[in-house]
C-alpha cells in the first residue's frame, strides 16, 4: 500500500480527488461540460495509446471504433428502444466486433500498409453510415437520443452533475483497466514485440494473437466511450468519423506521450480547455496549438508526462536536500 501511494500514483490519486470535489465548488454547467468532454477524449486517447504507443501498431481505425460505438449505442437506444445503460456497453461490443473484422488483414501487414488498411476501414465505416440513412439518419445523423435515467430521475436535468460523476467513474474504470493490462504479462509481451519483434517471436510470443487482442481491447474502451459520448450529447453525427476529431485525438496522444498511458489523459484536459479558451482567435488557435505540440515534443520527446515526471523528480530532490540541510 505504501509503495502504491508513492510518486506519480499519489499525484494521480490527488487529481482524482480534486475532480471528484470540483462540482461541489464550480456550479457552471459550461465548465462541467468541458470536463466531461475532456474525460471522454482522455479515454479515447489512452485506449489508442494501447495499440499505437505500447504495441506499436499504426491503427488509424481507432476513431472508427469510437464512431461505431456512437452509432451502435444510438441504434440500440433509439431504434431498438434498449435502455441507455445497456446500449452504452453494446456500443463497446459493436466496436470489438469491428476490431475483429479489421484485424484479420492487419495481422500480417507492417508499417505503411497497416495505416492504409485501417484508414480505409475508417472511411468505409463513414460511407456505410451515410448510405444507410434509414437506420443512421445519413448526413443528418440521429438526434434526441434517450438520456440516462434511474426510475423517473432524468440525468439531463440536474446541470450535468450526474453525467459528470458517471463520466468520472467510467474514466477511473478505464484508467484502472488499462493500467492493469499494460502491467500484466500481456502488456510486457506487446511492448517486447514493439521493441524487437524477432526476439519476441523467438521467446514464443504470437504476433497475430497479441495484435488481435490489443486492437480488441482498445476498441472496447473506444466503443464504450463513444456510447457514453452520444448518450450524453443525445446526438450521433457522421463527424465522429471525420479527420478533425482523429487529428485532435492523435495530438492528445503525441502531446501527452505515446506509451505513457496517463500522458494522453492529461493532454486531453490541456487541449480541450486550451482550444476552448482560444475560440476567439479563430483559425489562429490551430496554429498556436500545433506550435505548442511541436515545441513540447522537441524539448520533451516523451510528451507532457515526461516533463511532469522530471518536474516531480526535481521537486522531490529539492525537498530531500532541504530536509537534509535542516537536520545538519
Amino acid at each position: 500500500m505504501r509503495s502504491f501511494l508513492n510518486g506519480p500514483a499519489l499525484v494521480g490519486l490527488l487529481c482524482l480527488i480534486v475532480l471528484a470535489l470540483l462540482p461541489l465548488v464550480i456550479e457552471s454547467t459550461y465548465i462541467r461540460h468541458l470536463i466531461i468532454v475532456a474525460l471522454i477524449y482522455g479515454m479515447v486517447a489512452s485506449s489508442w495509446d494501447l495499440s499505437l504507443g505500447y504495441a506499436g501498431v499504426f491503427n488509424f481505425a481507432h476513431l472508427a471504433f469510437f464512431g461505431l460505438g456512437v452509432y451502435g449505442t444510438a441504434v440500440f437506444a433509439k431504434t431498438l428502444e434498449v435502455s441507455s445503460w445497456i446500449a452504452i456497453p453494446m456500443g463497446g461490443i459493436v466496436a470489438m466486433l469491428a476490431a475483429l473484422l479489421v484485424a484479420l488483414p492487419v495481422l500480417r501487414l507492417k508499417g505503411i500498409y497497416v495505416i492504409l488498411v485501417t484508414f480505409a476501414f475508417s472511411q468505409l465505416c463513414l460511407q456505410l453510415v451515410l448510405s444507410q440513412s434509414d437506420i443512421t439518419g445519413g448526413s443528418a445523423g440521429m438526434v434526441l437520443l434517450p438520456p440516462l435515467e434511474i426510475s423517473d430521475y432524468n440525468f439531463a436535468r440536474d446541470g450535468k452533475l450526474t453525467y459528470y460523476y458517471v463520466a468520472l467513474a467510467l474514466f477511473i474504470a478505464v484508467a484502472v483497466f488499462l493500467r492493469r493490462l499494460v502491467r500484466s504479462n500481456f502488456g510486457v509481451s506487446i511492448v517486447a514485440l514493439r521493441d524487437d519483434e524477432d526476439y519476441g517471436v523467438s521467446r514464443g510470443i504470437s504476433v497475430a494473437r497479441q495484435r488481435l487482442l490489443t486492437m480488441v481491447a482498445s476498441a472496447l474502451v473506444a466503443g464504450i466511450a463513444g456510447g457514453f459520448y452520444t448518450i450524453y450529447l443525445r446526438v450521433a453525427s457522421p463527424e465522429v468519423f471525420g479527420f478533425p476529431l482523429m487529428t485532435l485525438t492523435l495530438s492528445m496522444l503525441l502531446l501527452g506521450g505515446a506509451g505513457s498511458l496517463f500522458g494522453p489523459m492529461v493532454a486531453a484536459f490541456v487541449l480541450t480547455f486550451l482550444s476552448e479558451w482560444m475560440q476567439g482567435l479563430g483559425q489562429w488557435r490551430f496554429l498556436i496549438i500545433a506550435s505548442a505540440i511541436i515545441l513540447t515534443i522537441h524539448f520533451y520527446p516523451g510528451g507532457i508526462i515526461s516533463a511532469l515526471t522530471l518536474l516531480y523528480d526535481r521537486l522531490v530532490r529539492l525537498l530531500g536536500q532541504t530536509e537534509k540541510a535542516r537536520r545538519e
